[in-house]
């Protein structure tokens, strides 16, 4: 770690730089024992802490890893749910990084053991904890799993990472380091709760194919985008798996949960009044299966994940009122020619794309124009506008 950062003549002109980086490149860095590339890290990632990371942006004295690291690393908002979902007094993070999920686990527990055989990541982060004023995080420069071992802990958290960079969607937790499929039976031993978090591009039923004993599975969306799937791990074999999804918005936080594989019913209708799509998290869940046991709303069609009432209810996802309800043929889709509109297809043949180039549709406006497919098989385009 270069103490040269900490200068106070530093750490303001890291604060107050405004402009494009690489307007730097020209002039160099203002001092010799701090390379221009060093100081353009501080300034990126900084930055991206403004919103992600504000308790971080607004202590002074913070040395920061490079801003891939800062991309990567939980926010918050997520942080502070992880820490929300698990108790007792020793922790072992075994994955720590940067440190954003210790730095909130040691808000509910005794005492963390911070493991992370990167020495740059660990050293910036023991620093930073004393910048925090938090005293219940130790530091190990060391391998977690290696780590860990003749340990005992409440709850070890694991955020494994991809090895490699996969072209396609689909990749496995025995293609993450740490591997955690083949060691979650000797984590199991060295705790009672192994928390696990991953990527929203793991397949739920591929993890759970992976991980055994998986008890609770979370699926944590932020402005309606999924973030990170949570995976709660017990030495007991649960029964049932309890599925939680949360949407944090600006304003609110929209919950939901059901069992996993329980049985579900489906009623369908026709259009009605009003018209709900499930926030991200219950469609990355698959949740939209239970929808018509939790409220009082009808689906369109089995595979439009779209639901339909005539009176108004409060629904986890966005709400719209219908105005009308037009057949996809060509004498009726003439008169959005040249019109603005925000599009979405559910259960539909066309793609976005393809419908606003065919149909001479601009994005924008308070129309929202939702071309699905019914349950008799019937193609229309609902109109609506946002609630």
């Amino acid at each position: 770690m270069n103490i040269a950062l900490l200068r106070p003549e530093v750490q303001q002109f890291i604060k107050e730089f405004e402009g494009d980086v690489s307007q730097l490149a020209f002039k160099g860095s203002p001092w010799e024992e701090i390379p221009l590339k060093e100081l353009i890290q501080q300034i990126e990632s900084y930055t991206k802490c403004k919103d992600k990371l504000p308790t971080w942006y607004n202590c002074h004295n913070i040395i920061y890893p490079p801003k891939l690291h800062i991309e990567q690393t939980s926010s918050e908002i997520t942080a502070l749910y992880k820490a929300s979902i698990v108790k007792g007094k020793g922790l072992a993070d075994i994955t720590g990084g940067f440190g954003v999920d210790s730095y909130f686990f040691s808000e509910k527990f005794t005492t963390v053991h911070h493991f992370e055989e990167n020495d740059y990541l660990s050293e910036i982060a023991a620093h930073n904890f004393k910048q925090l004023e938090k005293t219940n995080v130790s530091f190990f420069a060391t391998d977690g799993i290696e780590g860990i071992r003749n340990q005992k802990y409440d709850v070890i958290y694991a955020d494994p990472s991809r090895r490699h960079a996969s072209k396609g969607k689909v990749f496995f937790l025995s293609d993450c380091e740490p591997n955690l499929v083949d060691h979650q039976e000797f984590l199991l031993e060295l705790c009672e709760i192994l928390l696990v978090k991953t990527s929203p591009m793991l397949d739920i039923s591929m993890g759970l194919n992976e991980l055994k004993n998986v008890s609770e599975i979370h699926i944590i969306a932020v402005n309606n985008e999924v973030k990170e799937l949570l995976w709660i791990l017990s030495k007991s074999i649960s029964e049932e798996i309890l599925i939680k999804t949360i949407n944090f918005s600006k304003t609110e936080k929209e919950e939901f949960q059901f069992y996993f594989d329980s049985e579900n019913r489906e009623h369908y209708e026709t259009p009605l009044t009003y018209l709900y799509e499930p926030n991200a998290a219950i469609m990355k869940a698959g949740g939209f299966s239970k929808i018509c046991d939790a409220f009082p709303v009808y689906k369109l069609a089995q595979h439009s994940h779209l639901f339909t009432s005539d009176a108004l209810i409060d629904f986890p996802g966005r709400v719209f009122k219908i105005t009308s309800v037009i057949p996809y043929q060509k004498s009726e889709m003439k008169n959005f020619a040249k019109s603005k509109a925000n599009v979405s297809t559910r259960n539909f043949p066309e793609t976005v794309a393809q419908i606003k180039k065919k149909w001479n549709i601009n994005d924008g406006g308070n129309k929202y124009l939702f071309f699905t497919t019914l349950q008799n098989g019937d193609k229309v385009v609902l109109d609506t506008e946002k609630l």
